[in-house]
């Protein structure tokens, strides 16, 4: 009976140490595997955070070389969603700002520092193109000029507003008509034609919207005006 009794505590013994060590074995298999998975997490997540593009002022798609204002702007989305004027991260108008409005929106900016000067629109649909044609003719030598439309831009304008606006470098401007989409950048005192425009006609056959055309947008870098 002692004997076998002793046997039994021997197969006892036997059968919890192989239990002991086969745990042991799991269990370090595990933390091995979720220590390999965590270390190849954090290497994906290091390589991911390496490789992730970097983000430019207004978000436009390169940065700018130096003594250059970086710029992103969008007219308005029929009349719904107004235009965003974007310079050096600031943006100027946009309809979270609420200070955009059907018609031109305009911004002013000093072209030494890149300081917001004004911010305004002019209803081209039920207003008078009175107040525009004097805000244009007060803009100072060596200011940038923003501007984007907003459901109509174009019907109260005059020949002499749309001379105004061409003398600071746009193009479009003298075929800018109904509900066209149009944004453009340009400066008081500028020698030349500005390269920053964009101008969708309102067609009817290629409208995006039910009477108005697709948003139109546009970015760059302005040269910072030197003395």
């Amino acid at each position: 009976m002692r004997v076998a009794g002793a046997a039994k505590l021997v197969v006892a013994v036997a059968v919890f140490l192989l239990m002991f060590y086969v745990i042991s074995q799991v269990f370090e298999i595990k933390m091995d595997a979720s220590l390999g998975h965590l270390f190849a997490r954090s290497a994906f997540d290091t390589a991911a955070r390496s490789t992730k593009p970097p983000r430019y002022k207004c978000g436009i798609s390169k940065a700018c070389p130096e003594k250059h204002f970086a710029f992103k702007m969008a007219s308005g989305a029929a009349n719904v969603v107004g235009p965003k004027i974007c310079l050096e991260d600031n943006v100027l108008m946009s309809g979270v700002k609420n200070n955009v409005g059907r018609g031109i929106n305009v911004a002013l900016v000093n072209g030494k520092t890149g300081e917001a000067l004004d911010t305004k629109y002019f209803d081209m649909w039920g207003g008078d193109v009175a107040p525009f044609i004097e805000f244009l003719k007060s803009i100072q030598d060596g200011t940038i000029v923003l501007m984007g439309t907003y459901d109509d831009g174009a019907t109260k304008l005059n020949d002499e507003a749309r001379r105004l606006i061409a003398e600071l470098g746009s193009t479009s401007i003298t075929n800018l008509g109904f509900r066209d989409n149009w944004v453009f950048c340009g400066g008081k005192g500028i020698k030349t034609k500005s390269p920053f425009e964009q101008h969708i006609k309102n067609n009817k056959d290629t409208n995006k919207y039910e009477g108005w055309p697709e948003v139109v947008e546009m970015e760059g870098c302005i040269p910072q005006k030197q003395d």
